[in-house]
């Protein structure tokens, strides 16, 4: 750390003698004088530029003294281009700038726009960063709203991850999804707060949703508090100035309904208060059937402008959700195989008891620009989980097909508090720039679950797998009182994370080169140890632009964080400290309308758990792995109306050091070595005979898939994985009406794991679709 400090002192001491820049501000208007936001601005020859903001407001930093033409375009106005002269320290403001509408449709140029919205240009604010995706020295990968309305998902269980680089999901709960990186499970974020917990959160239900970004690596700008493979943030909808009424309807297969409405916009005629409403309501079935869930939620939401500087968000979402917890598994001998009983084989009984679950997340964010160049932002979160239900499992099984099942109690209760308060800003020492983040973050988690009630139900007579008699069980009676915070011998896991992060993003060379250098300080308390540990941890990035439209990066990164759940013998797990080491291109194609990357990176993590082969329901820890891998992502338009989406991962885990020499060199479980992944989307233009007419077809392929955990003999692999799936849609202003096919192949498509005595597998439906009609009033 003494030398990570020498180097920022020095390079902050070179950065004094050099030339100064300046810079150019102003707002952007229509003809009415009312403010446009996201207003393309650009200084011809350069890559510099920005968009205004909701007040139409923009500014661009660090140029070079000198005379420069500048554009201002917007889908639906006429561009106009601008002399300005720059000085050297010095913010030139400029008059307003009005944009006519074009006369031509439109209404439909917008809708045209809005189609092509694959590939964002910037990280959403709940990541802190104010650099544009393409110049991080990191690889983020954004999924867009309109990514999510052409494949129709739901959930974040519904083929979100296909559209990102070696990104698979092993298995799920069904009322939470397990998804993997680099070889590592994938914490959960909300709007920058991590709300991961052992058995949850909630899968996020799309209704609620902007977007998904998946940080690949460490990120210590997001308190270091992810696996090493990354983490994905779910952002979700906001109060907005643009107005906002749309309500769609949706029918699926196996008698699925459901309903979303979303509203916002201005809620006062001066613009200060905004708000924003979401609400759904879904009931659904499974390809297995009798597992009618019911699941609905809302989330209200304002922002108040103190003033033209200050502004006030406040965020609820609730959502009440039905789950049958481990309905999804199937059990069979060894010798029989994966998928040896029919895809729509049912392993519950048709009385097996539905779990409650209750969600209620609150959001408060408090922002301050002291000036165009600095700001303080203040946010604080709530969560709160609570789970009454039951999970069922394999209590034995013979080679004839005789199962025993077992239910177990499964009430649950998680509570999150999260505060983070950060400053950022700029400033040039010479002709360097530096953009300044630090803040302080805390989080306190604690978890409880009653699983140590249990039943057997198969107790007259097995249950048969090859052929099953239904309706003979009877459904057990636990005890669920006292509040399951209050129970004796519950499974109880909190922790408590205080830590200081600083940033230097240090821009050199009219900002083409850009050196960060960052450290946190993280303190730890985990209640299952009853002890504390911190550690610093520092950041060292720099990404170069070859070309305006190609750049270079490599990154030093650290993470440092608690560890959930206890041993067999009750002992609780030291943290996790990893590195990563990664490196990688970035290249934009057709006017930054078409992005992608591709990088290499190596993953070292200390500490990892892995499944206790002679204890499967529990853990035990590893001296140390390695994960290494290659990612390509390809994402935006080819033309006006051909968008794509294209990814390639190929990714190899291996334990480096253990107590047991055998196991050195070995692979490690739940990760696929070769995963790639497509979309095609098509949209007719406004001069074909066909406009408002799409099609889309994609495809998800993964080769030498391991399982989620392995068996006694550490050999446990599943077959390759390839779905299907299509879209067809029709839209105009107000009406968009699309159906979706998935697994178009019908193949049996399933994930699972080896336990040495039986398999258990979980399969995806055959062909099935859904069609979807949304109006916007």
């Amino acid at each position: 750390m003494k030398n990570f400090y020498t180097i920022l002192l020095l390079l902050f001491g070179i950065s004094v003698s050099m030339a100064q820049t300046g810079g150019i501000a102003g707002k952007v208007t229509d003809q009415r004088n009312k403010p446009l936001p996201n207003v393309n601005i650009a200084l011809i020859k350069t890559s510099l530029g920005s968009t205004t903001d909701s007040n139409g407001d923009f500014q661009i930093q660090n140029i070079a003294p000198g005379k420069y033409a500048v554009t201002f375009s917007m889908i639906g106005y006429d561009s106009k281009t601008i002399s300005v002269t720059v000085s050297a320290n010095t913010t030139t403001t400029l008059k307003a700038i009005a944009l006519s509408e074009k006369q031509e449709q439109l209404s439909e140029v917008v809708v045209k726009g809005h189609q092509n919205k694959y590939a964002l240009k910037a990280p959403s604010q709940s990541l802190r960063l104010k650099t544009e995706i393409a110049k991080l020295p990191q690889n983020i990968q954004v999924i867009s709203s309109d990514l999510l309305q052409d494949q129709q998902v739901t959930s974040i269980m519904d083929g979100v991850i296909r559209n990102v680089s070696g990104v698979t999901m092993l298995e799920h709960w069904g009322n939470f999804a397990r998804v993997n990186m680099r070889g590592f499970r994938l914490p959960a974020f909300r709007n920058g707060f991590n709300v991961q917990d052992s058995w949850g959160p909630l899968s996020e239900d799309m209704a609620f949703v902007d977007r998904i970004e998946f940080v690949k690596g460490p990120a210590g700008f997001m308190m270091s508090a992810g696996e090493p493979g990354g983490f994905y943030n779910v952002v979700t909808k906001q109060p907005t100035a643009k107005t906002i009424r749309q309500v769609s309807l949706m029918a699926r297969s196996f008698d699925n309904y459901r309903g979303t409405l979303d509203l916002g916009g201005k809620a006062t005629k001066d613009g200060k208060l905004l708000y924003r409403f979401n609400a759904m309501y879904q009931t659904s079935d499974t390809h297995r059937g009798d597992e009618d869930a019911e699941r609905y939620g809302f989330a209200p939401a304002l922002t108040y402008r103190i003033s033209q500087k200050t502004s006030v968000t406040a965020e609820l979402n609730v959502q009440q959700a039905e789950s049958y917890i481990g309905s999804a598994y199937v059990f069979a001998p060894v010798d029989d195989g994966y998928g040896s009983l029919d895809r729509d084989f049912k392993f519950t009984d048709t009385n097996y008891p539905v779990s409650d679950i209750q969600e209620v997340t609150f959001f408060g964010t408090f922002k301050h620009d002291f000036n165009k160049n600095w700001s303080w932002e203040t946010k604080f979160g709530y969560l709160r989980y609570d789970q009454v239900g039951n999970s069922i499992w394999l209590w034995s099984l013979e080679d004839n097909g005789d199962a025993v099942r077992y239910i177990s109690n499964w009430d649950a209760l998680s509570m999150g508090r999260y505060f983070q308060s950060y400053i950022s800003g700029s400033f040039n020492t010479g002709s360097i720039n530096h953009k300044i983040l630090g803040g302080f973050d805390y989080s306190q988690k604690e978890y409880w679950a009653d699983f140590g009630q249990y039943a057997i139900i198969d107790i007259d007579e097995p249950f048969n797998i090859y052929d099953p008699v239904y309706g003979n069980t009877v459904e057990p009676s636990f005890n669920k009182s006292p509040e399951v915070q209050y129970r004796d011998n519950v499974y109880n896991y909190g922790s408590i994370n205080r830590s200081v992060y600083l940033q230097d993003e240090i821009g050199f060379f009219n900002d083409k080169a850009r050196l960060t250098l960052a450290g946190r300080y993280t303190h730890l308390f985990m209640n299952g140890r009853e002890a504390t540990d911190s550690k610093i941890t520092p950041r060292i990035g720099l990404s170069v632009d070859i070309l305006p439209t190609l750049s270079v990066y490599g990154l030093y990164d650290q993470s440092f964080i608690g560890q959930s759940g206890v041993s067999f013998d009750g002992e609780a797990f030291d943290p996790v400290d990893a590195n990563d080491i990664e490196g990688g291109i970035k290249k934009s194609f057709f006017e930054g309308r078409l992005k992608t990357s591709l990088g290499a990176y190596q993953i070292t993590k200390q500490n990892v758990l892995v499944t206790d082969p002679e204890n499967p329901n529990f853990s035990i820890q590893l001296g140390e792995i390695q994960s290494k891998g290659i990612e390509f992502d390809l994402q935006g338009e080819i033309t006006p109306q051909l968008n794509l989406i294209l990814n390639y991962a190929n990714t190899n885990v291996e334990i480096t050091e253990d107590s047991d020499r055998d196991n050195i060199g070995q692979r490690l479980s739940g990760h696929a070595k070769h995963v790639t992944n497509g979309w095609l989307n098509y949209k007719f233009s406004e001069f074909s005979k066909l406009k408002g007419f799409g099609a889309s077809l994609g495809y998800q392929y993964q080769v030498d898939r391991s399982t989620w955990a392995w068996a006694a003999d550490n050999e446990s692999f599943l077959p390759d994985y390839f779905r299907l799936d299509g879209a067809l849609s029709w839209s105009n202003e107000k009406l968009r009406v699309q159906l979706n096919v998935n697994n178009i192949l019908d193949e049996y498509l399933y994930s699972g794991s080896d336990y040495g005595s039986y398999l258990y597998w979980q399969s995806e439906p055959g062909i099935n679709g859904r069609v979807t009609v949304t109006y916007n009033f």
